[in-house]
């Protein structure tokens, strides 16, 4: 039996629940959170059964300080056609790494760690603030309102068609740009959480790096436009790190391929100015899309 079988189901009775206010505080100080993951230990209260991989709900602690977090051990990673085998918890955590270079902090704090179930990535959970205002929303087909840009034209119930849109939010289109950057193919509206403290994460990021074009997103309401400043700023930054100390970072989890594939992703990027255009030959939305 392969080993993400063995792997337990989620016991929904059992597992605490994260404080949406605690979690933000957490994801906030960087310090704190990285040496709580790193030194912690580990229990696990189940599997998240909706995830592809094997994604395990984990109450993480060290001294008088807990939390909860999610754990993704290697072992529980599926084969896929087009990422070698036993990578996508590295690339979770070279996606931060390169999160946390913009400055951003667009990813919850995440590292690299044995655990129960062997090595894996380790994230600490934001539990989404449940009063927050929501990021995508179905609207008239004939077109989105004002403050929220299109996505696609989708059925919904009763055969009718409705147009899904995301907000027109500085917080996405960081996301966006750092997708762009990270080459992601699955943003997923499940992978935006907005937290108690205003910000927006995303999470699942092992389907990243690829040295082809993979970007598949919700994130298209400003496909052509113009890049912000501040993101030119940002890949500014990025381009002189990516050859030096974030290179040396992201080398034990990607080949040399996959940097020089990054690098030019930022020069194109800057090159352009603008944000990148849906691929042609290649599933522009993922699904499901939420």
């Amino acid at each position: 039996m392969p080993a993400r079988e063995r792997l337990p189901a989620l016991n929904t009775d059992t597992p605490p629940q994260a404080d949406p206010t605690a979690a933000a505080a957490l994801a906030a100080d960087v310090p704190t959170a990285l040496a709580l993951l790193r030194q912690g230990e580990l229990t696990v209260h189940g599997r998240l059964t909706e995830a592809s991989n094997a994604a395990l709900y984990c109450t993480v602690a060290h001294g008088s300080l807990s939390a909860q977090a999610v754990y993704k051990p290697v072992a529980g990673e599926r084969p896929l056609w087009d990422f070698p085998d036993g990578t996508l918890a590295g690339r979770e955590v070279a996606a931060y790494e390169l999160s946390a270079a913009t400055g951003w902090a667009l990813i919850p704090p995440t590292v690299l760690r044995d655990g129960p179930h062997g090595p894996g990535m380790v994230q600490l959970w934001v539990e989404p603030d449940p009063g927050a205002e929501p990021l995508l929303a179905l609207q008239d087909p004939r077109g989105p309102e004002e403050g929220w840009l299109p996505i696609v034209r989708a059925e919904v119930e009763g055969g009718r068609t409705a147009l899904l849109v995301h907000h027109d939010d500085r917080r996405l289109r960081r996301l966006a740009v750092l997708d762009a950057v990270l080459n992601n193919a699955d943003r997923k509206g499940g992978h935006l959480i907005p937290a108690a403290d205003g910000r927006v994460y995303g999470i699942d990021h092992g389907v990243t790096f690829n040295t082809e074009d993979k970007l598949r997103t919700l994130l298209w309401g400003w496909a052509g436009d113009p890049l912000p400043t501040e993101a030119l700023e940002v890949l500014a930054r990025l381009a002189e790190q990516l050859d030096g100390e974030l290179a040396e970072r992201l080398a034990p989890h990607l080949t040399a391929a996959e940097l020089d594939a990054t690098r030019a992703r930022v020069a194109g990027l800057r090159g352009s100015g603008r944000h990148p255009l849906p691929p042609e030959d290649w599933p522009a939305i993922p699904w499901p899309p939420v």
